[in-house]
């Protein structure tokens, strides 16, 4: 009894929740069997099943017949056509306005569609209906004359196309082609920029590795402190390098010059500062300038890198109008010096950030181990109340350029002492040399952070992009390699959490570093399963490009988006083709690729 009592509430609960579902999503079945609903679904598929891809050149043909509105006083005019070609009647050959006459016309091309006007004395054509001729090239139709008087006669034209010549790619095939070649290039950049970014990223993303990364308390707050430092200085030294160099030595002859001189210097000097065998430990004095000398040799190759971007740039100015049709080829090179000059200052404040952070790890590790606990832990508690006012500051920067709130209070003050106390209170719980999982809070930023960009779709990030780089592919690209980014990042990190312990405890057992730990013991395991994941999101990416072009994004979708507006179904036809074609296309080139190299 009580296991009926169950089903039947179960299948009421079902009927309601159904009933429910299927008012909130406005099932309306009267909708289906409507007349105009049906002539419009019938209109669109015959449309769609006439893709606009192949066209013909076409010749038009008019015919014209004489009409009078009204009748002249005479009566009737006669009129005799010219029957060697088409020609057109009218019966009756005048009338009142608005009255109906009755349009035969012989001789047409058999099953063509045409077009009536009705032409005044003015010369402008009315059209007042259409026709379409039967096999022998014949019509019949009712048309109403137009309220137009006049004393002398007046005209109704059928106008007819027809093919002739050879078939051809229409204008919208030419534009299908172009830009579906153009999506099959976003999701290929798209694709290769993600996953170069989302590489690393995945290893901060897998537990496994993060999960023993430790530190002590003075390490921790040591990074809070100087790794903003490291970065913001990284950066600033980078571009202010950058732009003088690029000032200085911009042209190609400079530029050439400085990019032989700069290497053989820093070779020099990084010899000097890192001598391969020394008979005595160097003294103070000695150590301080080698590490001079290395600060000298990294700025140099950043000097260097700039002088090749610079160098880059203007060979691929001189040489693109020397190339014609080639002039591609010219743009690229100097894009890519672009870019080189775009990532250094970031390349810049990453490495200042991991010297610093270097920096911050060794100093925690030695107050760790050389000082007292108690004198460590009074140590702790400043640098902690100074890490939690650093960060405290970051974030409450973050949100006055948000929100531009424009009240120190909230975003400075407050902040600054409310992490503070936290830093101390942190400090106080904490054992002087305990050590904190740095690995853990990095692995669960670095998984926020994914999850949050997972959860807005590219089509939603390209209207970010099109408004800062304009609409058209670039941002497409853009959006579609931050997709990427988040989702092979998550996917990478997945696979190395579910990989062998075995070959990492052997190698860890070595004596080997984290960084040679994962070379000779992760990446061997995750190179196979990386390609697989990495040409399934090309996959992804084709299909992706070709939706986001509705929102500013470039390629085929863009395109399909204006027809499917304009109405122009037998264009939008070509390119839902063109899309199915690709999409399987490169369904099948992923799964060869994969079974030849995974």
């Amino acid at each position: 009894m009580k296991r009926s009592l169950t089903i039947a509430l179960l299948i009421v609960a079902a009927f309601v929740i159904f009933a429910y579902g299927f008012s909130v999503t406005q099932v309306n079945l009267e909708e289906l069997g409507q007349e105009s609903r049906q002539q419009a679904l019938t209109r669109i598929l015959r449309a769609l099943a006439h893709p606009d891809f192949i066209a013909f050149d076409q010749e038009q043909v008019e015919v014209n017949a004489p009409v009078y509105v009204p009748c002249p006083a005479a009566g009737e005019p006669a009129y005799t056509p010219d029957t060697s070609g088409p020609y057109m009647t009218v019966t009756p050959s005048c009338g009142d306005p608005r009255a109906e006459v009755v349009v035969e016309g012989v001789g047409f091309a058999p099953d063509t569609n045409g077009v009536l006007y009705f032409i005044p004395d003015s010369g402008v054509q009315l059209q007042i209906g259409r026709f379409e001729t039967d096999g022998g090239g014949y019509f019949q139709t009712t048309v109403r004359l137009r309220d137009r008087e006049s004393d002398q006669a007046q005209q109704l034209r059928a106008t007819t196309r027809r093919n002739i010549g050879n078939a051809h790619l229409s204008q919208n095939g030419i534009d299908t082609i172009n830009k579906i070649i153009e999506t099959v290039f976003m999701a290929l950049l798209a694709t290769t920029l993600g996953t170069f970014l989302a590489i690393p990223v995945s290893f901060l993303a897998a537990r496994n590795l993060m999960a023993t990364v430790t530190s002590p308390v003075a390490s921790v707050a040591l990074t809070l402190i100087l790794v903003p430092l490291g970065v913001w200085l990284g950066g600033a030294v980078t571009g202010w390098l950058g732009q003088t160099a690029l000032t200085l030595l911009g042209d190609w002859l400079p530029a050439l010059v400085g990019l032989v001189v700069a290497p053989v210097v820093a070779t020099i000097l990084a010899r000097w500062a890192v001598p391969p065998v020394e008979k005595s430990p160097p003294g103070a004095l000695v150590r301080l300038l080698r590490s001079i000398a290395l600060l000298a040799v990294a700025l140099l190759a950043i000097l260097a890198f700039y002088l090749f971007a610079a160098l880059l740039i203007a060979a691929g100015e001189r040489i693109a109008p020397l190339l014609g049709s080639f002039a591609f080829l010219g743009d690229f090179i100097a894009n890519v010096g672009g870019i080189i000059v775009l990532v250094l200052p970031i390349a810049g404040a990453l490495i200042g950030g991991g010297v610093f952070l270097s920096i911050a790890g060794r100093l925690g590790n030695t107050l760790a181990d050389r000082l007292s606990p108690r004198t460590l832990k009074a140590i702790n508690i400043v640098l902690c109340a100074v890490a939690g006012m650093v960060l405290a500051l970051l974030i409450g920067a973050a949100v006055e350029w948000l929100y531009q709130l424009r009240q120190p209070r909230l975003t400075v003050v407050w902040p600054a002492i409310i992490g503070a106390v936290l830093g101390i209170i942190v400090a106080v719980r904490s054992r002087a040399d305990e050590p904190l999982p740095l690995g853990l809070a990095v692995y669960g930023v670095t998984r926020t952070v994914l999850n949050a960009l997972r959860s807005v779709e590219a089509l939603i990030m390209v209207i970010v992009f099109a408004v800062w780089v304009g609409i058209g592919p670039f941002a497409g690209v853009l959006a579609l390699g931050l997709h990427t980014v988040a989702a092979l990042a998550k996917l990478y990190s997945e696979q190395v959490e579910s990989i062998a312990n075995g070959p990492l405890e052997a190698v860890i057992a070595t004596g080997a570093n984290r960084l040679q730990m994962i070379v000779y013991a992760v990446i061997p395991q995750i190179v196979a399963p990386y390609i697989s994941f990495t040409m399934y999101r090309w996959d992804i990416n084709v299909r992706m490009s070709t939706i986001i072009g509705f929102a500013g994004g470039g390629g085929i979708g863009f395109l399909l988006q204006q027809n499917i507006n304009l109405l122009n179904y037998r264009a939008a036809s070509a390119q839902i083709i063109a899309i199915a074609i690709v999409v399987s296309l490169m369904d099948y080139f992923s799964s060869y690729m994969r079974q030849r190299v995974v």
